[in-house]
This record gives structure tokens, C-alpha cells and sequence, in this order.
């Protein structure tokens, strides 16, 4: 065994002794079986509750439990005491596993498929490939990077060698690049298991849960690998769950939402079709009608009627967040009356994305006091989305005098800041 890999080990059982809780990472589950088999007995993780964890992922894990991302949950308070049946109460999702800025670097190179590949290529190609494999267990990404580039340009055939290359990107945090290898590699071979591996395993580092874990299904069927079965079983299926939980929440509560609206409205036109046979009244009897409000109609004074008051910007240096699809109407007027930009961020909570740009968002608009930044949940008002027709998130539209000129699709805070440094008014 060669020393460099011996100093490498010694190392990791180093990394070990002072902190036990390694062993119970997902990738070392074969080590772990392996110590047991032996008769070692391994300490039990020292897992904290959840609502304590914070984002501070172990390095060359790649998934670790510490890294828990909460969502924002929807949930119907069924038993108010105010009538208010379709108030919304937060809760937070846990969600295990890291996830990453998404990385924006430019295209790797690609094969050129109309390269002829002959047999002094393809074993030039395994010998580059065997040197990347080396690379990598010496901890030399890019070196590997490069070979496997070399590899893919000599044998632009071979779906394994952008599956590999792929596998890279995964590792060194390189999500969108793994994801159009594996892209590459499954156009070449639908049935590569590597290929579906490695782009789930790149979804999973953006958020995307429930895309990952069905590649990493597929993945799984295809050749059996107890790397993901313990990545979909700890990680990804969990985290794909709770979304569709949490989806499942938000409709209930949409439809409720929809019940309660019709029924104030109904209430609505009771009250002014009274209102209107007691004002006939009164008049022919010569006096004046006063009305006296009752709960009902002040609430929905402020639900219908508040449009003026919905309406209304305020200093700015915020983001104003839109519950209402008659809120956002409001808002763009406001903004176009005082010839002011306004930004519409469309985002949900379950986004792994948007999470990263949110925090970029609120420190734009304290920068630009004049811009109007609007935020809305495409879960919470989806016919806005729909209006919009918003088909992924994070989307950001940018209007002015009530007509959209300029649109950003996906977590770009570089370009987000170059578009508001282009359509705001200079300050």
C-alpha cells in the first residue's frame, strides 16, 4: 500500500478518534458494517433536537445530519375562537442534508459526437480515466477534472466517462455542471445507473428533493449501490415527504380559502342588498340613514374594500411580502402613480434556491429605497403565479408603469443586481 494512501488513513482514524459521530455518515455505512463485523461497537450519534441544529456542514460528507434546512409550513387553524377559519399558522419543516448556492461558472467542455473514435482512443481514454480515479483518491479534484475532460474529448462516446466526470462535480459542490454530464451521459445511455446517481445526488445538493430521489430510485433499480440506498432512506425520501406534506397542507388550506371567500362575499352582497332596501326606506320617510357597522361588515371593509390601504409603499428599503392577488394589483399601481420600479420576487418555501437569495434580496432593497421590492409565495398565491405564469422559482420581474420590461429566471443575485443597477433610477 502505497504511503501517501497509508498517511491518508492514518488521518481519517485520527478524525475519528477525536470525533466518533463520522461514523455515522451515510458513505461510511460500508465501514461502519465492516468495524461491527469485527466486533467493534460503535458509539451512538450525539444528534441534537432539532430545533437547536445549524447549518454548519462536515466537510467531505455528502450529506451530514447537522445541515437542516427549516421551511415554512402553512397549516389551517381549525379551532379559532374569532371565526377566522383561514388564518394561517408558520411551523417549520426539517429538512436533513446540505444544500448549496448554486454554481453559475460557464459550461464545462463538452464531446464533439462527431469525433471518430477508434480502439487507440477508447484505451488511451481508460488510462487517462484510471489516472483521474487516482487524482481523486489523492485529493486532486481539478487535476481529475481535467483528465476526464481529456477522456470525454478523445471518446466522446463513453456515457461512464461523463458520468465520472460528473460524479466530480458532485463532490466538489458543482451541482448544475454534474447535472449536464449526467444529462450527457443518459442522452448517450438511458439506462446508465452513474448517470441517474450522480444527478440526483446534484439535485439533492440544490433542494430539489423530490426530483433527486426519483433519479436516485431509478439509480437504485438500475444497480443496487448501498451509497444510495442510505442517501435515500436518511436524506432525500424523508425531506421528499415532508414537501408533498407541506403541499398538501397549502391546498387544504387554498380550498378552505376559497369556501371563506365566497361565503364573505355572499355575506357581502346580503348586507348591501339589506342596506339598500333600508336607505329606500328612510328616504321616503324624509330622514337620513346612519349606519352602524357590525364585525362582520368591518371585516369585510378590510378584506375587500382595503385596496387603498393595501395600496400604500410606504419609505421603502423593505421587502413587502403580498398575501393577495388584489395586493400585488395595488402595489404596481402605487408604484407606477409614483413612477417608482417595482421588483416581483416569486418564491416558496420549499426551495432550496430561494433560500439563498432571499437574505440578497432584503440587503437590495435597503440599497435602493426608491425600487419597490415585492415578495410573493407562489403556494400562497397561486393565481398570481399563474397570471404570471411563473414555471419555476426563484423568478423575478421587473416593472415599470405597470408594464413588465425586464425578467430573471433562478437564483442569479450577480445579474439580479445588474438589472436593478440598469432600470432603477440613479440616486
Amino acid at each position: 500500500m502505497e504511503e501517501a494512501k497509508v498517511a491518508q488513513l492514518r488521518d481519517f482514524v485520527d478524525s475519528c478518534k477525536s470525533d466518533p459521530s463520522l461514523l455515522h455518515e451515510p458513505l461510511l455505512v460500508f465501514f461502519r458494517d465492516y468495524l461491527e463485523s469485527l466486533g467493534a461497537q460503535i458509539p451512538p450519534t450525539s444528534k441534537k433536537s432539532h430545533n437547536n441544529q445549524k447549518s454548519d456542514g462536515m466537510p467531505n460528507a455528502e450529506f451530514s445530519d447537522s445541515n437542516n434546512s427549516k421551511k415554512k409550513s402553512a397549516e389551517i387553524d381549525d379551532d379559532d375562537d374569532d371565526g377566522n377559519d383561514d388564518e394561517i399558522v408558520e411551523s417549520d419543516i426539517e429538512l436533513e442534508g446540505e444544500v448549496v448556492e448554486p454554481d453559475n461558472d460557464p459550461p464545462q467542455k463538452m464531446g464533439d459526437p462527431t469525433v471518430e473514435v477508434t480502439e487507440k482512443s477508447r484505451y488511451e481514454a481508460q488510462i487517462y480515466k484510471a489516472r483521474a480515479v487516482d487524482a481523486m483518491s489523492e485529493g486532486k479534484p481539478l487535476e481529475a477534472i481535467e483528465l476526464l475532460t481529456y477522456c470525454i474529448k478523445i471518446n466522446p462516446t463513453s456515457a461512464i466517462l461523463y458520468a465520472t466526470r460528473a460524479s466530480v462535480f458532485v463532490k466538489t459542490r458543482k451541482p448544475n455542471a454534474a447535472i449536464r454530464d449526467a444529462d450527457a451521459a443518459l442522452q448517450i445511455n438511458p439506462d446508465s445507473a452513474k448517470g441517474y446517481k450522480s444527478r440526483g445526488m446534484a439535485k439533492a445538493l440544490l433542494g430539489k428533493w423530490e426530483e433527486a430521489a426519483s433519479d436516485l430510485h431509478i439509480a437504485s433499480k438500475l444497480d443496487h449501490d448501498e451509497e444510495i440506498h442510505s442517501i435515500l432512506k436518511m436524506v432525500v425520501e424523508p425531506n421528499a415527504q415532508k414537501i408533498e406534506e407541506h403541499r398538501r397542507r397549502y391546498e387544504r388550506l387554498r380550498k378552505k380559502g376559497e369556501q371563506n371567500k365566497a361565503g364573505k362575499e355572499h355575506l357581502r352582497a346580503e348586507v348591501g342588498e339589506k342596506k339598500g332596501a333600508d336607505d329606500g326606506l328612510l328616504e321616503e320617510e324624509g330622514t337620513v340613514a346612519v349606519v352602524v357597522g357590525r364585525p362582520e361588515d368591518e371585516e369585510l371593509e378590510s378584506g375587500y374594500f382595503g385596496s387603498a390601504r393595501n395600496g400604500q409603499l410606504g419609505p421603502g428599503g423593505s421587502v413587502l411580502s403580498i398575501h393577495k392577488s388584489g395586493e400585488l394589483n395595488a402595489k404596481l399601481d402605487a408604484a407606477a402613480t409614483q413612477s417608482r420600479l417595482a421588483i416581483i420576487y416569486f418564491t416558496a418555501t420549499w426551495c432550496g434556491p430561494c433560500r439563498f437569495m432571499a437574505p440578497a434580496y432584503q440587503t437590495l432593497a435597503e440599497q435602493h429605497p426608491k425600487v419597490v421590492f415585492l415578495k410573493i409565495d407562489i403556494d400562497e398565491v397561486g393565481d398570481a403565479a399563474r397570471r404570471w405564469n411563473v414555471s419555476s422559482v426563484p423568478t423575478f420581474f421587473f416593472v415599470k408603469d405597470g408594464k413588465e420590461i425586464d425578467k430573471i429566471i433562478g437564483a442569479d443575485k450577480s445579474g439580479l443586481e445588474r438589472r436593478i443597477s440598469l432600470h432603477a433610477p440613479k440616486i
